[in-house]
């Protein structure tokens, strides 16, 4: 029993370890608010929680289920980060690319937007690839795939998968409740300035992600040549 619950707690620290630095970015906070700053303050506390609640779907999934769901469909990790890391340098290039709002503040909508229409924003471009991106889901396909088949292991890491992935999404959700404070005591000029630098880093890191898993498929190439 002991074994088992340190095992609990080794494989929830790994996760949380391991996707911590990803998921939480400190790039995250400015795009969240430059991609919301046409909603009020309660539809962006709404945004926060169902992107929290998305990014824990889509992390336990990954931790648990991620290898078998590209197995089913024949795809490679590399090629997850390929696609993926294409997505997020297209995100990090329109963000770049912007129109400044010349100061002026944003104009909230007489009529609260439907809970579809936030549910959608939530999900995507804000939960993948902004905060569970191509990064956090191999990352979390990788934990979950070294974790030996015996089926204690199976039910540890099922419990620490929820554990960890429960932990990350109550960050998310404290993070971007609480970025429109931030944002005012930063000031616009110094948002504005955050934001470029943030959707900068955002396009470098697609890049990256591009690269990481340009050359996995090159290394085979270049084996099996």
């Amino acid at each position: 029993m002991r074994e088992t619950v340190a095992e609990l707690v080794r494989t929830s620290l790994v996760i949380v370890g391991a996707l911590f630095p990803i998921v939480n970015s400190p790039e995250n906070l400015p795009i969240f608010l430059s991609l919301t700053a046409d909603l009020s303050t309660g539809d962006r506390a709404v945004m926060a929680r169902k992107i929290a609640v998305n990014g824990f779907a889509l992390l336990v999934v990954s931790v648990l289920i991620g290898t078998h769901i590209l197995a089913f469909f024949g795809i490679s990790l590399p090629v997850v980060q390929v696609g993926g890391g294409l997505v997020v340098t297209a995100a990090g290039w329109k963000l770049l690319n912007r129109p400044d709002d010349d100061g002026n503040a944003p104009v909230v909508p007489a009529k609260a937007p439907k809970a579809s229409y936030l549910s959608r924003r939530a999900f995507y471009p804000l939960t993948l690839p902004l905060t569970v991106g191509p990064g956090s889901i191999s990352v979390a396909i990788a934990v979950g795939a070294s974790r030996p088949p015996a089926d204690a292991a199976r039910w540890t890491l099922l419990v620490a998968a929820l554990l960890g992935c429960a932990f990350l999404a109550i960050t998310i959700y404290v993070t971007y409740r609480f970025a429109e404070p931030i944002g005012r005591i930063l000031g616009d000029t110094a948002m504005n300035i955050v934001i470029r630098l943030s959707s900068f880093i955002l396009l470098c890191i697609g890049v990256q992600i591009v690269w990481n898993g340009t050359s996995a498929l090159l290394r085979t190439v270049f084996v099996h040549g």
